[in-house]
């Protein structure tokens, strides 16, 4: 159903138009097209900005874990090496 919606032909979009000119009038036309401009906008604004929040939350969230596992892997190579150097010593 949506694919059908997304691709409307000439004619579609003029029958619109048609009904739309009957209904609201040609003088308010251009004040609907602006609302929904304005409408589109802002709401394209609003999903940037949750893209951005959610981009620098989960970079956050990784180079914690990074972080985490650098330090886990440090601490157990020094037990490794601290292992075989007592290996060596006896």
């Amino acid at each position: 159903m949506l694919e059908t919606i997304l691709f409307i032909s000439g004619g579609e979009i003029f029958f619109i138009f048609a009904i739309a000119l009957l209904l609201f009038g040609a003088k308010s036309i251009p004040d609907i097209a602006r609302l929904m401009g304005k409408g589109v906008r802002e709401f394209k604004k609003a999903t940037n900005e949750i893209k951005r929040e959610l981009e620098e939350s989960e970079g956050g969230d990784i180079k914690k874990e990074i972080d985490d596992m650098s330090s886990s892997i440090r601490s157990g190579s020094r037990e490794i090496q601290d292992n075989i150097n007592k290996q060596f010593e006896d």
